[in-house]
């Protein structure tokens, strides 16, 4: 019988990807909880979605995991990551910009806040945004206490949200309530 708990993790300490162990409490871990986090949301949402939004979401939950990936390598050994599998990519978020783009452009954002909530799908992307923010003030707080962190990580998280964003605007469609009224 295969166990799932191994037991490693009782001393507070987390495998690396690609060998090593840090604290629990390291920012870097925090991140990558994020990302996790965010990665189920976004499957909340995809569960409620259809067509191309479902296809998109499912992307970006596999883009998500070689984020994942990319935060949570052993420092030492990041030579060994794969371009695109473990390795974030400049390509990645340029591929978000021109998706970012063609939906702003087939449905303008309205210059107004917007209360999360008029659809299920749109309140889970909601959500899954606000989590990839706080991974990104995870990843740069991190940074700023010296752990070697890959920009390109940095702006896809960055970019991510801005994407998460337009398509919560594009699932609460029509029925979107503004934070204020006229």
């Amino acid at each position: 019988m295969s166990r799932i708990y191994t037991k490693t993790g009782d001393d507070g300490t987390t495998g690396l990807y690609l060998g090593g162990r840090v604290s629990k409490g390291d920012e870097l871990v925090d991140a990558t909880g994020d990302v996790d986090e965010a990665v189920a949301l976004l499957g909340v949402a995809r569960a409620e979605a259809t067509g191309q939004l479902a296809d998109l979401l499912l992307r970006v939950q596999r883009d998500l995991f070689v984020v994942g990936a990319d935060l949570a390598a052993n420092p030492d050994r990041r030579d060994r990551l794969t371009a695109g599998v473990s390795l974030v990519t400049s390509a990645m978020t340029s591929a978000l910009e021109e998706i970012i783009d063609r939906l702003v452009t087939e449905r303008p954002l309205q210059p107004v806040f917007v209360v999360p909530g008029a659809t299920p799908t749109g309140a889970a992307i909601d959500h899954a945004r606000t989590v990839v923010r706080r991974a990104e003030r995870h990843v740069v707080r991190a940074q700023e206490h010296g752990h070697a962190v890959s920009s390109d990580a940095t702006r896809y998280l960055n970019r991510l949200s801005d994407l998460l964003f337009v398509l919560a605007r594009h699932a609460a469609g029509d029925v979107a309530e503004p934070a204020s009224r006229p």
